[in-house]
């Protein structure tokens, strides 16, 4: 073993030290375990389904009980800070690989195997590590996961992530979708890290991306969206329901000439992913003003911060998520991190209405932006049951009551 590396125990295994461990045993050590618990028997899960509803996204309470039932499992003891409303923090392990491209194994094939044939070389996180822009890597995840038959995981970046343009996404064993957990899922858990504009800073523990847990396919049709909409007031004013409540995008601010948004800067410096408020944002971000005719051309292969028109209320029985890229409202994509969790711009949660902040990057050609032009739709969903906190209440939130706002990483 490596001089300095850090080892863990597994039963009958001996010791190994934490890369090796992490790609030769199929599973991590569980969370919290009792000491007769093999680590291989499945928990019992009737507990979850016998209060509040049936099916839905399952709240923190629900995922402290995964946690304690070994459903997730992770090699260093969960933290209560990843746990939020309705989601997980997943945290990059110790080691890396820079890869000749972007893949699914499918459905005959492991993450390993695939990395095997496409790795450049293998990068050490223990002491951080620089991810290039415009590169590609895939990172071993420290959490994994044993889901029951009837839940299923959806991942998304966060929103810090997002707002620094960095595409990542969650990756299973065998899978043909990215961000996606079969049901009944057993195994590692892996990120696809791609930074677009700024080369990032990350290290072991770095929380890149979050995973929300659903149980069944519980439907939310329009009809129950507006009545949500009626009774609670989602957004404020006549909402567009369709598949979803229509978000529009505001190229005014306060008038002709104000802030309404912010254009990556090129060959910008380096940004470390654990440090809030650590850079300036003028050495990252270009400002863009408000035009007298309200509209804004999209470069292309630039990526921008723009804002809704609307301010966004989730009550705290809900959550949602924005539709990342639509083909029909233009050639351009939306939102890389879209879940919108419980109690976001919610009143009773200090949010009294929080606008949506859209991560925005246009493809192959210009594409002209109007002020009010519908740039995605919120899809919402219930939760099992209503989360003991939710966004912005005491858990380190900082979007919470946002207009336009960069990343936590930026002094403005």
């Amino acid at each position: 073993m490596r001089k300095g590396s850090r080892s863990i125990k597994g039963p009958g295994l001996g010791t190994f030290s934490r890369a090796s461990l992490l790609m030769h045993l199929r599973w991590p050590t569980t969370l919290r375990m009792s000491q007769n618990q093999s680590l291989f028997n499945a928990p019992d899960d009737t507990a979850e389904v016998s209060r509040g509803h049936s099916t839905g996204i399952l709240p923190a309470s629900h995922l402290r009980g995964m946690i304690q039932r070994g459903r997730l499992k992770a090699l260093t003891d969960i933290e209560e800070a990843q746990i939020q409303p309705a989601s997980l923090d997943l945290r990059l392990g110790s080691v890396a690989w820079r890869i000749r491209a972007s893949f699914l194994p499918g459905p005959d094939s492991t993450v390993k195997s695939r990395i095997d044939q496409l790795a450049l070389h293998q990068i050490d996180l223990t002491k951080g590590a620089v991810f290039e822009a415009g590169c590609v890597y895939v990172v071993p995840l420290l959490e994994s996961v044993a889901l029951p038959s009837r839940v299923a995981g959806v991942a998304n970046p966060k929103s810090s992530t997002g707002r620094l343009d960095v595409f990542t996404r969650l990756i299973t064993d065998r899978a043909k979708e990215f961000d996606r957990i079969e049901p009944g899922y057993e195994g590692p858990l892996y990120a696809e890290v791609s930074p677009r504009s700024f080369s990032i800073l990350v290290r072991e523990g770095s929380r890149l991306n979050q995973l929300r847990l659903r149980r069944g396919s519980p439907p939310f049709t329009d009809t129950e969206l507006r009545r949500l909409q009626k009774e609670q007031g989602i957004v404020a004013g006549e909402a567009d329901i369709s598949d979803g409540i229509a978000l529009t995008v505001d190229l005014t601010g306060a008038g002709w000439n104000e802030l309404v948004g912010y254009r990556a800067k090129r060959h910008a410096g380096l940004i470390d992913v654990d440090k809030p408020g650590a850079h300036d944002a003028i050495d990252f971000w270009e400002p863009i003003r408000a035009r007298q005719d309200a509209t804004l051309v999209l470069d292309p292969n630039e990526f921008y911060i723009l804002a809704s028109r609307e301010a966004v209320s989730i009550p705290p029985e809900y959550a949602a998520e924005m539709v990342p890229y639509n083909p029909l409202v233009g050639e351009f994509r939306v939102h890389y991190a879209g879940f919108f969790d419980p109690g976001f711009g919610y009143s009773g949660a200090g949010g009294a209405g929080s606008r949506a902040v859209l991560e925005v990057r246009s493809h192959e050609v210009p594409f002209i932006l109007q002020h009010g032009q519908i740039i995605g739709r919120l899809v919402f969903e219930r939760l099992t049951e209503p989360p003991e906190r939710v966004y912005g209440q005491g858990i380190g939130s900082h979007y919470q009551a946002q207009g336009l706002k960069l990343s936590k990483h930026f002094r403005v």
